[in-house]
């Protein structure tokens, strides 16, 4: 069937590349005629593990195009999928002005039944306001309805996630809008995929609570990890033996410092800022941000302790993305700790193998190393904030004869206290003695 995907972000490409893996003809659209243009040349404007392979192999099959133009997309089929930014607001509700802004130009350009597919994560009771909107600027007196459709792809991931779905979730109010859905996703149900079908504002809602529970949990693990610090406990043996209990599961309870990107931050912000105006005091979800704040506090005091002074002191700083698998910087810890360091007038080194180009838009004029033996040479302390495989696979004889003091902050607990202080290193850690 044909497929519009309204959004050429993470979310948009991703999903708009994968339907047309399960053979739809798919049209992406998106107004940054820039980003079209590059994605026309055949470049991709993120970074995803197999998606540039998943990409060209779809558009050389002609299953996979692009436009600027929302009229072509809103012309070019019936089912249209929203999957425009919903970037933090004031005081951190969801900004909704462009989801609105696709719904009016779609109802502008319709001409037949349209349904209108809500891929962006956005708050409860969006659909209503999306179908005023629809309603308000339609053109012609035509049907058209609004459904529900929440990703839950991971960064790094996604592929995976979005070809082998834990579940897909759609919510829906009619019976023509159930049987386009069920025909989108058919590839996959055929293979097993549980598709639930539920009422649109149960849609809505499932995907702020679970990346909401999903935050909840690594911030549990991180205030424990404090408990262990505190009683000479290790919180990876902790986490361990929780973890074995099927009703807890080991997945998240990974102590660091903290957790970040596109999505954990701002769906917390946005379900707390959603629960007040509905009159709940989501009390919990505040306690889990302020420990997720706390928690980078907390390494920077390890920071400050190791260094004394930190001015002109060199610290390499291993790990610029929140995540390893993707070049993804937002809410990354890099963004609270690199400022941090540049306001103590600290000398900083930085690496990763895949972010430093994004994060030289955010913060210029650093000084980014290819290779990180060289990053760390004559630093005065090693930070590290990404969990990359080429940190973990290091050679740790030539990393401390690189640095001038090897001192190390490790907020992945990538390496081995032992091990370390076998290799010569002082060694900080998250929860372990």
């Amino acid at each position: 069937m044909k497929i519009t995907i309204v959004g050429t972000g993470y979310v948009g490409l991703v999903s708009g590349t994968c339907f047309a893996e399960l053979g739809h003809n798919v049209l992406c659209v998106d107004n940054d005629e820039r980003k079209i243009k590059t994605l026309k040349s055949g470049k991709l404007p993120i970074y995803e593990p197999g998606l540039q392979e998943m990409v060209d192999r779809n558009v050389a099959a002609g299953r996979l195009h692009f436009t600027p133009s929302i009229e072509e997309g809103t012309d070019f089929a019936e089912v249209i999928f929203i999957a425009v930014g919903t970037p933090p607001g004031y005081r951190g509700q969801a900004n909704l002005s462009y989801v609105e802004q696709v719904g009016r130009k779609v109802a502008e350009h319709m001409t037949g039944y349209r349904l209108l597919i809500e891929k962006s994560t956005v708050p409860v009771n969006t659909a209503e306001q999306l179908k005023r909107t629809v309603a308000k600027y339609s053109r012609q007196d035509v049907a058209f309805d609004v459904a529900s459709n929440p990703e839950f792809l991971r960064e790094g991931s996604a592929i995976e996630d979005a070809m082998k779905p834990d579940r897909i979730v759609v919510g829906i109010e009619s019976e023509r809008a159930a049987k386009l859905l069920r025909e989108v996703y058919e590839p996959l149900t055929k293979k097993g995929a549980e598709l639930l079908e539920m009422n649109i504002a149960s849609a809505e809602l499932t995907k702020h609570a679970s990346n909401s529970f999903l935050a909840m949990k690594i911030s549990y693990i991180n205030a424990v990890s404090r408990v262990c610090e505190l009683a000479g406990a290790d919180v990876e043996q902790v986490a361990h033996g929780m973890g074995l209990d099927s009703r807890i599961g080991p997945r998240f309870l990974n102590a660091g410092v903290g957790y970040g990107g596109s999505c954990f931050p701002k769906d917390v912000d946005a379900f707390v800022h959603l629960s007040d105006q509905l009159g709940y005091d989501f009390q919990l979800l505040k306690e889990v941000q302020r420990v997720n704040q706390s928690q980078r506090e907390h390494v920077m005091q390890k920071i400050q302790h190791e260094l004394w002074v930190i001015q002109d002191k060199t610290v390499a700083v291993f790990g610029l993305a929140f995540k390893p698998g993707t070049d993804d910087i937002r809410e990354a810890p890099s963004l609270y700790f690199i400022p941090q360091l540049l306001e103590a007038k600290a000398r900083l080194k930085l690496w990763d193998p895949i972010a430093q180009e994004k994060f030289s838009e955010q913060i210029p004029n650093m000084d980014y190393y290819q290779d990180p033996i060289a990053c760390a040479k004559d630093a005065d302390l090693l930070l590290i904030l990404t969990e990359w495989p080429e940190v973990k696979n290091m050679d740790l004889a030539a990393l401390k004869k690189a640095m001038r003091c090897p001192v190390i902050i490790d907020g992945r607990n990538i390496f081995t206290p032992g091990e370390m202080r076998k290799q010569g290193f002082t060694y900080h850690c998250v929860g372990r003695p």
